[in-house]
């Protein structure tokens, strides 16, 4: 039985969602209302970055609270190596019941990572043919032509100039009912459903607003694309050093406003869409009387440049909007509702909220953020070889190393930076000094 002790932990993950194609973030174009409801009962991060802006990477990162560096896992088809702990076993240990339902992109498809339960609806690679979704379109003589044409080399090559002349955005082969988004979100609610009390983790992982760029309808009448703002940095053709880096998915040479703007109209439309079911899973929570006392988190993988410099998807350079993300975390209680954060944060750092979330403690060499004590900054999480666990609010969470506004103090050892509370500099019982108890590359903050 799940442990009635701990709040319930709900993980609602975009696929490919730009931070500012959302109400909350400053769009008047979108129509996002139930996600911005979370950013109203909770923290918005107005400066989260995704650790590595590839689908697979990301979201080991998310998963084991390292970087890509550390995980080992660089590209879309590897496998995080034996024996790295993840916030769902953790959280399993500790009794929760964990299930993750969507788009996870493992290898292999169901690896354990911590979930109990694993409800799988993949899009590229071997997945698709090995998970929960595609199984039931196929009982149910569905197709999903539009997205094959789209992730699968074979049918990409030989792909109709409607695709190419729309950079795959068009109305999904599917209708609603069978669209992969209604698919994961009644597998959510279904699980939401059953819970009692606390002591529940569910990551809900839609595979939009990746491309393609594929509504069904009505959601794919939902935006005009004349009718909308070309996003910050959208340039009327693309850089020289853009196209000698990449040629782009769809030829970045061959963009044009017309193409980004009916791209944008069908990516909205796909974020309106998942934003809809955000709204049923909170009332269904709120119906239930969990709401108060669960953890919602909100977040993306990645981004998309959506014309940014005239590029589309990903794969060139790093530019912001392919790896600033949306970040809203709606704590127990709607702690802090409504403030923003402006601080520097990784999302790879999640892990110790999770964790925390959980009320339980943090493993080992992480670092996470949370609602300061002190303001709306965030909250770094160390811990030092006697198990003592340290909080202190931080402006920053990347540069604040090097700060004063920050109640740390920095140390170094080789050619790593560690920051502990200042009451590491004080004698332990031992008589050793403090600083001596942490390993050198515990906290590997840079």
């Amino acid at each position: 039985m799940p442990d009635t002790d701990h709040p319930n932990i709900l993980i609602i993950q975009a696929d490919q969602h730009r931070a500012d194609c959302i109400g909350a973030y400053g769009n008047s174009d979108i129509q996002t209302p139930h996600i911005d409801a979370l950013a109203a009962d909770g923290v918005r991060y107005a400066n989260s970055f995704c650790p590595y802006p590839v689908c697979t990477p990301s979201r080991y990162c998310f998963l084991s609270g390292l970087y890509v560096r550390q995980h080992l896992g660089g590209s879309n088809h590897c496998t995080l190596p034996a024996g790295l702990s993840t916030f769902p076993q953790i959280l399993r240990a500790a009794g929760y019941r964990t299930k993750a339902v969507g788009k996870m992109h493992l290898t292999p498809t169901y690896a354990d990572v911590g979930f109990d339960e694993l409800i799988l609806a993949e899009q590229n690679g071997v997945g698709r043919y090995d998970d929960d979704y595609h199984r039931w379109l196929r009982e149910r003589g569905q197709g999903h032509f539009v997205d094959l044409l789209d992730q699968e080399h074979e049918y990409r090559d030989h792909a109709p100039a409607e695709y190419w002349q729309h950079v795959g955005a068009l109305e999904s082969d599917l209708d609603e009912e069978h669209h992969s988004t209604t698919w994961i979100a009644e597998q959510a609610l279904d699980e939401v459903q059953t819970w009692q009390g606390g002591g529940h983790l569910l990551m809900a992982s839609f595979i939009k607003p990746h491309h393609p760029f594929d509504p069904p309808a009505p959601w794919s009448r939902m935006y005009d694309p004349e009718a909308l703002h070309l996003l910050p940095g959208y340039t009327p053709e693309p850089l020289p050093q853009d196209l000698i880096f990449s040629k782009g998915y769809f030829p970045s040479h061959e963009m044009t406003e017309t193409k980004i703007r009916r791209a944008m109209a069908y990516y909205y439309a796909t974020i309106s869409q998942i934003d809809h079911h955000v709204g049923r899973m909170t009332s269904l929570l709120k119906a239930k009387g969990l709401y108060d006392d669960t953890l919602i988190l909100y977040n993306s993988d990645h981004g998309d440049y959506m014309g940014y410099h005239h590029l589309l998807l990903k794969g060139n350079h790093m530019y912001e909007p392919l790896i600033r993300v949306p970040l809203i975390l709606k704590y127990p209680g709607q702690l802090q509702a409504g403030s923003v954060c402006d601080a520097l944060v990784n999302t790879y750092r999640l892990r110790s909220d999770a964790v925390e979330a959980g009320r339980l403690r943090c493993a080992r060499g992480y670092v996470g953020f949370g609602p300061g004590r002190r303001s709306a900054a965030s909250t770094a999480v160390c811990r030092v070889g006697t198990g003592t666990l340290l909080y202190g609010a931080l402006a920053d969470a990347q540069t604040a190393v090097l700060s004063r506004r920050c109640p740390f103090t920095v140390f170094r050892f080789g050619k790593r930076s560690v920051r502990t509370a200042e009451s590491l500099q004080r004698p332990s019982a031992s008589g050793r000094d403090r600083r001596d108890e942490i390993g050198a590359g515990q906290l590997g903050l840079v």
